[in-house]
């Protein structure tokens, strides 16, 4: 990797690694986070971070005492669009309860950490709106995207 950037440095490992899972040169697992460390040059850190972005957009997992590994097949959407997604999909409408962090982890099997993030994201832009005793509540619905 380059000394400096102008993007943060764990964002191109990200898209890296997510080339070569889309090309193919990596199978089902990916190389340990020491290797990760020496092929791109970066430290533990900046791997962790680059690995949390493919996992908050679904292309890979964690899994406990083996490691990384690609997910294959299934909804290659992030999370953050198939959260978004859930408003239209659900057939909310501003006022109605969005569902909670558990069920959200569990639909999408997705880290309480990553749906926290993608909440935060979606109460930012003004989707979501947080009410102390009742959860988060729709606030407006996305624009609809045009598709030519």
């Amino acid at each position: 990797m380059s000394q400096v950037s102008p993007r943060g440095t764990y964002l191109q490992v990200s898209e890296s690694l997510r080339q070569q899972i889309e090309s193919g040169d990596v199978g089902d697992a990916l190389p340990s986070e020491a290797a990760l460390m020496s092929s791109h040059g970066v430290s533990r850190n900046t791997v962790r971070r680059a690995l949390k972005v493919l996992e908050a957009d679904g292309v890979v997992e964690s899994a406990p005492g083996i490691g990384w590994r690609v997910v294959r097949g299934g909804d290659r959407r992030s999370l953050a669009e198939r959260m978004t997604d859930l408003l239209t999909e659900d057939s909310l409408s501003v006022g109605d309860t969005y569902p909670s962090e558990a069920r959200l982890c569990e639909r999408f099997g997705a880290s309480r950490t990553a749906v926290r993030r993608v909440l935060a994201q979606m109460e930012g832009n003004g989707l979501l709106a947080t009410i102390h005793g009742k959860g988060r509540t729709v606030r407006a619905l996305p624009a609809p995207i045009v598709r030519p």
